[in-house]
């Protein structure tokens, strides 16, 4: 089964609106998804299908917004404290892929360190992103990510923040998760 990344360099789409038309860019595709991109576009064939996306619920969220809105903070503030790097979305029914969307919203350009997980209700996980994106500000991208065969996904993660790369510590994001069907 051929991955297939896409990346869409604007804002999610308001709340409620599921289309979303892509447009690559290599800068965001992790290490090696460029020629595997390439790859899948060259060997995949058929009509297109519209997919029905709807935006996935945050983790502790308030029940009304699906968006996300954070500031990166330091990596550990006080002794036995943990930074809130994290941010989970609940998947409450089988998707085949998952749109994910990161929009800076700092007035000063950052590199954002990013990684996104796919979590599976057998506790396993499988990282779906790793790398650095530095968009200018307002401006943002998605990536789309299939999911697993034979695994129930039960949670989609993206952590913003590291250790080894402070450098973000005071920007602000907003992220947000779509399921595909």
């Amino acid at each position: 089964m051929a991955l297939a990344l896409s990346v869409r360099l604007a804002p999610p789409p308001p709340v409620g609106q599921g289309g979303v038309s892509d447009r690559f860019s290599m800068r965001m595709l992790p290490r090696g998804a460029a020629s595997l991109l390439i790859f899948s576009a060259l060997t995949t064939a058929g009509p297109a299908v519209a997919q029905t996306c709807e935006f996935l619920t945050p983790v502790g969220g308030d029940g009304v917004t699906k968006i996300v809105t954070k500031t990166i903070s330091p990596g550990k503030p006080l002794p036995f404290s943990r930074p809130n790097w994290n941010t989970d979305f609940f998947v409450t029914k089988p998707y085949s892929t998952y749109k994910l969307f990161f929009t800076a919203d700092s007035s000063v350009s950052a590199t954002y360190p990013i990684e996104a997980f796919l979590k599976f209700s057998d506790g396993s996980n499988l990282r779906v992103y790793n790398d650095n994106f530095t968009p200018t500000p307002g401006t943002g991208g998605s990536i789309t990510v299939p999911t697993t065969p034979g695994k129930l996904v039960s949670q989609v993660n993206i952590k913003v923040g590291a250790t080894d790369n402070m450098a973000a510590t005071g920007f602000t994001y907003r992220i947000s998760v779509q399921g595909c069907r």
